[in-house]
């Protein structure tokens, strides 16, 4: 067998693997399953240990130290908050966002999905040491959640996962701007700062017509996002403003794209009869590849060219590391504390409660209408969908308690209402989708 047919058969079962809508969900829900295998095994203080090791960037006084779990989720879950805001750049400038009105829904939406969980988990824990954590019920894990909308397929419209994405994104927005603003004891206002610096130099390359890729790099990077990251706000956030400063418009109009290849196929092909040089052909034909990028946005070049990664390293490995929580006995006898039965109650019932009422609200008010396609019974899905917490959740439990008990309550909480809500989604939207083919 010839080597490029062999290449053949190796590579094509792992390019179809990769270009299965399901495939994304199903290796995130794997990474996860498998992460509470491991952590609940024998192998728990290696797993948790593991994720401890410190790592240096940098050099004598100018370097960053922090351990894996933090470069996975500051760092490389920034590359995914920045894709998910190319996607809603792209919505707003191209697509179901463009109109103005429809992008106060999933803000409605998102509102109500904050607030409501907030006041229950309030309501239960009011009066004791544990009130600290209303937050905590207050995020959405936006990995999960489209992962589940992922599963689902063909089966839900490509408008209701945009729908879903752009609550997630004002949800984790809302959930950093409450960690930075409640539970962060230090923030740098000099690196803030220097951070809106950074971003005003980004979207004035934008303004200016800057094209190159690699200069939004650099500066998103070691200037935006590193005095984010410096500023003690949590630096996924920067990955969120760097998007909106990539250009989004075209060098050269499709029209003007076609015109230009025709004239450069019929010179290739003038010099070919000709029996021209086969480099001088070669300069020609890589011509192609200029106009091509001339006519794609830097906006959509990027988008597609970070999904692969994002999709099959990013979050398995975003995953694996956050999901992994060791449960013990002795937590069981918890399960009725007033912070577990806060977080489950604020994430399922608030969730639903409040992603649904402010959503019909602002239809039912005029406000905004529904994206097509999408009804209200998709909305009560979605609903379910954001009561998946987990790992944000994880972070802000971190954060609001210094008790280990009432860490576990909290996190046995969170475990619980999220599986609940990942299967309940998941066969919820399955069954809407059945009745509406029948």
């Amino acid at each position: 067998m010839k080597k490029s047919n062999l290449d053949t058969l190796l590579l094509l079962p792992i390019k179809h693997f990769i270009q299965k809508k399901t495939s994304v969900g199903n290796l995130l829900i794997i990474s996860a399953v498998l992460a509470m295998i491991v952590a609940n095994s024998p192998l728990s203080e290696t797993y948790h240990d593991f994720w401890k090791h410190y790592m240096y960037f940098g050099f004598e006084d100018f370097s960053i130290k922090k351990n894996l779990l933090h470069w996975i989720n500051d760092g490389l879950m920034s590359i995914f908050f920045f894709l998910i805001g190319l996607e809603l750049k792209r919505e707003i400038l191209h697509g179901q966002f463009k109109n103005p009105k429809n992008t106060i829904l999933p803000i409605a939406a998102a509102i109500g999905g904050m607030l409501v969980p907030a006041l229950i988990y309030f309501s239960f824990t009011q009066g004791t040491n544990a009130v600290s954590g209303w937050g905590i019920p207050m995020a959405t894990d936006i990995a999960f959640a489209l992962g589940i909308m992922y599963l689902l397929g063909d089966k839900v419209p490509i408008s209701l996962k945009i729908f879903l994405t752009a609550i997630a994104i004002v949800d984790d927005m809302g959930a950093v701007a409450v960690i930075a603003f409640f539970y962060t004891s230090d923030i740098s206002i000099f690196n803030l700062a220097l951070g809106g610096v950074f971003l005003l130099i980004l979207l004035g390359a934008n303004y200016l017509g800057v094209r190159n890729t690699l200069f939004y790099t650099i500066f998103g990077i070691a200037g935006l996002w590193l005095a984010v990251l410096l500023s003690g706000v949590h630096a996924t956030i920067a990955g969120v403003l760097l998007a909106f400063t990539i250009p989004g418009s075209k060098k050269i109009n499709t029209r003007l794209f076609l015109r230009k290849t025709r004239q450069l196929s019929y010179r290739i092909k003038s010099m070919f009869k000709e029996e021209k040089d086969e480099d001088e052909i070669s300069d020609h034909i890589e011509k192609f590849s200029s106009l091509s990028k001339e006519a794609t946005a830097p906006l959509h070049r990027l988008e597609n060219d970070l999904h692969p990664f994002v999709n099959f390293v990013i979050l398995p490995l975003f995953a694996f590391a956050n999901a992994g929580v060791t449960i013990t006995q002795e937590a069981f006898n918890h399960l009725l504390s007033p912070v577990t039965l806060g977080v489950i109650s604020g994430l399922l019932v608030g969730k639903i409660v409040g992603v649904f009422l402010f959503t019909k609200l602002a239809v039912v008010f005029n406000i905004s209408s529904l994206p097509e396609g999408v009804t209200f019974k998709h909305v009560f899905g979605i609903g379910i969908l954001a009561s998946m917490g987990f790992t944000m959740s994880i972070f802000i439990t971190e954060l609001a308690f210094d008790s280990d008990m009432y860490k576990t309550q909290s996190k046995i909480g969170i475990l619980s209402a999220s599986i609940i809500a990942g299967f309940c989604g998941y066969f919820y939207l399955n069954y809407i989708a059945k009745q509406e083919r029948e």
